[in-house]
């Protein structure tokens, strides 16, 4: 468990149901019509490439809600010290599969038992808009206080206003989870009142998998 407490998501156990379900279906896209896979999206691959530039002999890199490991094993490939955590047990079954030669743990965000300063880096790679807008920032207070001195945070979000319910999800498969929208200026003041220096900003325009989205990179004030 935190050290700092972080509230419970009321629908948490049915959002890691949910994903149990899609976990194959996911996975199996990824594999098939590069949904998700930073190696086919130029500017997504740049964004992870520096993120793992910047980190490079700091420390370790947790890798929150990693689904199926895609990117934990991309940045195994590039050298960096790195770990994967996921709500989904099903999803990290993928992970251990795909990618055998990382280490992938089944954890909540809000469950996280993270030592203060000892991680070089933090990724929250489309993976923290489940997060009920009063708990989001007390996830990333957490991960700003076990970040080191001139450690780097990556994040990734759907952007809009809304709130949106999700009952089914990944060619028809029955979910329910709510995707918590963010506009991109109220994003990035969370991730300064966490204790982060937003260092870089990408916006992205929709897509055939996914609506528009922003990627921000954080860093930990010396």
């Amino acid at each position: 468990m935190s050290s700092h407490p972080i509230d419970r998501p009321a629908d948490l156990d049915a959002v890691r149901d949910s994903y149990d379900r899609v976990a194959d279906t996911y996975a199996h896209m990824m594999q098939t019509t590069g949904m998700g896979d930073i190696r086919v999206h130029p500017w997504l691959k740049a964004s992870v490439d520096a993120f793992a530039d910047t980190v490079g002999d700091l420390g370790p890199v947790l890798d929150v809600g990693c689904g199926p490991g895609t990117v934990t094993g991309y940045l195994a490939e590039r050298g960096l010290d790195v770990s994967g955590v996921d709500l989904s047990p099903r999803m990290i079954e993928n992970a251990r599969r795909l990618y055998p030669d990382c280490r992938f743990e089944v954890a909540s965000a809000t469950e996280l038992a993270l030592g203060e300063a000892t991680l070089g880096g933090v990724l929250g790679w489309w993976s923290l808009f489940n997060l009920p807008r009063d708990v989001l920032p007390q996830v990333l207070a957490h991960f700003a206080r076990a970040l080191k001195p001139g450690g780097s945070f990556l994040t990734a979000t759907h952007v809009g206003d809304e709130d949106l319910v999700r009952t089914e999800a990944y060619g028809g498969v029955p979910v329910r989870w709510t995707t918590h929208k963010w506009r991109p200026e109220g994003f990035v003041g969370l991730i300064e009142r966490a204790g982060l220096t937003p260092v870089a900003e990408l916006r992205l325009p929709a897509d055939q998998f996914s609506g528009p989205g922003v990627v921000v990179m954080a860093r930990k004030p010396d």
